[in-house]
């Protein structure tokens, strides 16, 4: 067995059964990975996929189990390297964040900004997706750290470090009818109202508010990116519901921000970490960077507990609130 057939079977897995597209990603021959494959299955005595002719059609049942474990396998080999690299030159290395659209706009910035003066030598990488697709890149070992709000919970081998508290405002048109009067959930369901996708930002605890109330907000508009959405107030397509953070008090002075925290629950974004992570000495500073509470002995204390355990490492900590 070779880890070199190991990974073909990861990779494999994720190209969703496309050997043509793995071999591309790892700059290879389609006929090489289908052969180190089958010599792989020949060693084991069974089939890790199904085949119908020449493509391969479904995971087995045992190969569902070595997949996993393939993944376990690769990612210890990964760690490895990482400890080398560490104590070879602790300031040399890479660092990969999955986030969305608002974390990368609104709350990295000035994190990165400083990190990247005091590691110049850290290839920074950041991909953005939905919360999900965020959680999965880490969960996979395609990202370090999955920095979101939603869909992280969905993912047991991920370790959750609560960083901050936000809440979202109301955005409207000067002089438009809501900016006068109290802000109540009433009022914002009999207008049209554009916010986040489902899954994005907090979504959640806005449709858990209406409901709460019996209400049901006409949503006419949505969208991932709080920009887009701002921009449709501009035109008049409805009423707009972002977090807080989104606002630039410059960019946005012509519109009228009405605070909503009394009408939401707040949410709290959270770094997602796959359990197993070896953390090199710059991860912990950029985790710093980004939640001050959140330091070194906390995170290797999280990272320690059993799945889910983590969360009692942070009862007592109050939050900052952006």
């Amino acid at each position: 067995m070779k880890l070199q057939q190991l990974r073909y079977v990861w990779e494999v897995t994720r190209h969703n059964l496309n050997v043509s597209a793995t071999a591309q990603s790892l700059y290879t021959s389609q006929p090489g990975i289908s052969k180190q494959i089958r010599l792989l299955e020949d060693e084991l005595g069974v089939e890790i996929f199904a085949r119908s002719g020449k493509h391969l059609t479904r995971v087995t049942p045992a190969g569902q189990a070595i997949v996993e474990l393939a993944g376990q396998v690769l990612r210890l080999a990964e760690n490895i390297k990482q400890v080398a690299q560490e104590h070879s030159d602790e300031r040399r290395g890479s660092l990969s964040i999955a986030t969305t659209h608002t974390q990368a706009r609104y709350a990295l910035p000035p994190v990165i900004g400083e990190f990247t003066k005091k590691y110049p030598e850290v290839a920074l990488h950041m991909q953005q997706g939905t919360p999900k697709q965020i959680a999965q890149m880490v969960s996979d070992g395609q990202a370090d750290f999955a920095i979101c709000t939603e869909s992280l919970e969905l993912f047991n081998d991920l370790i959750l470090l609560p960083c901050y508290r936000w809440n979202r405002c109301v955005l409207v048109p000067r002089g438009h009818p809501l900016a006068e009067g109290e802000l109540t959930l009433e009022r914002l369901a009999e207008q049209p109202l554009v916010t986040y996708v489902f899954g994005f930002t907090g979504r959640s605890q806005l449709d858990d508010a209406f409901r709460a109330k019996g209400l049901s907000p006409n949503v006419v508009l949505t969208a991932a990116d709080a920009d887009v959405i701002k921009t449709y107030v501009r035109l008049g397509l409805g009423v707009g519901i972002v977090a807080h953070m989104a606002v630039d008090p410059g960019l946005d002075d012509d519109l009228v921000v009405l605070e909503a925290g009394h009408l939401f629950e707040s949410s709290v974004t959270k770094i997602g970490i796959r359990r197993g992570t070896f953390m090199r000495g710059y991860m912990y500073d950029f985790v710093k960077g980004f939640a001050d509470h959140l330091d070194r002995e906390l995170v290797d204390a999280a990272l320690a507990a059993g799945p889910r355990h983590e969360h009692g490492l942070f009862k007592e900590i109050e939050l900052p609130i952006r």
